[in-house]
């Protein structure tokens, strides 16, 4: 249960409340519509984020058996010693894409990394066609990144806002609408209480006038 504001039970501190109050409905209005955007968001990019997982996942396991091969064929030193033998660049190009004031990263493919200094005569084929197939499906392990990158911002920003509507609905409306209740049943009492005494007011001088 939300606690009561402490405020002066005055016509000003009213006037201020129920200003205070529109502003934090339509606040809340905002910020559940922006929740409402951001969870349909977060939705479409988990279901588009999946079905690419399944298809990387499926040929980088193409990858994963063709390179178990290779190093069964050739050795496991003597195949990382091949693929270390160049160092590649960086190939990773990053930009940023706001999203409902979400700045979610742009990544892109620059050019793709791909090992050349290892000699064909001393590795197996099997290796060329596990490094061709990692090529060939970089570009969607990127866009994964990219994908599931978005989704974590996006979740986090979800939170926030969630907590930010529950803090309006739960704690400061209830607790503006009280103490507008509250000052209210305190002004119109003060009225009633003026009312009273004048109408005594009233009586006594119209006593004394026909006594008089």
């Amino acid at each position: 249960m939300a606690s009561a504001l402490r405020v002066n039970p005055n016509r000003m501190e009213l006037l201020k409340l129920k200003r205070r109050h529109q502003v934090a409905l339509r606040g809340h209005k905002l910020l559940k519509d922006k929740l409402d955007e951001l969870l349909k968001e977060f939705l479409g990019r988990i279901s588009e984020s999946r079905r690419l997982r399944r298809s990387v996942e499926k040929e980088l396991a193409v990858v994963a058996g063709l390179y178990v091969i290779s190093r069964a064929e050739a050795g496991g030193p003597h195949i990382d010693q091949a693929l270390s033998a160049s160092a590649p660049k960086a190939f990773v190009g990053v930009e940023s894409r706001n999203v409902m004031s979400v700045n979610i990263p742009v990544f892109s493919l620059l050019e793709p990394p791909v090992p050349c200094c290892y000699s064909y005569i001393s590795t197996p084929a099997v290796l060329d066609s596990a490094i061709d197939t990692l090529s060939s499906v970089l570009e969607r392990v990127i866009e994964l990144a990219q994908k599931e990158k978005a989704i974590e911002l996006l979740a986090a920003e979800i939170e926030r806002t969630r907590r930010r509507v529950n803090a309006l609905e739960h704690v400061l409306i209830p607790q503006v609408t009280a103490a507008i209740r509250q000052i209210s049943m305190k002004l119109d009492e003060g009225e009633r209480a003026n009312l009273v005494r004048l109408m005594k007011v009233k009586e006594i001088i119209a006593a004394q006038e026909s006594a008089g």
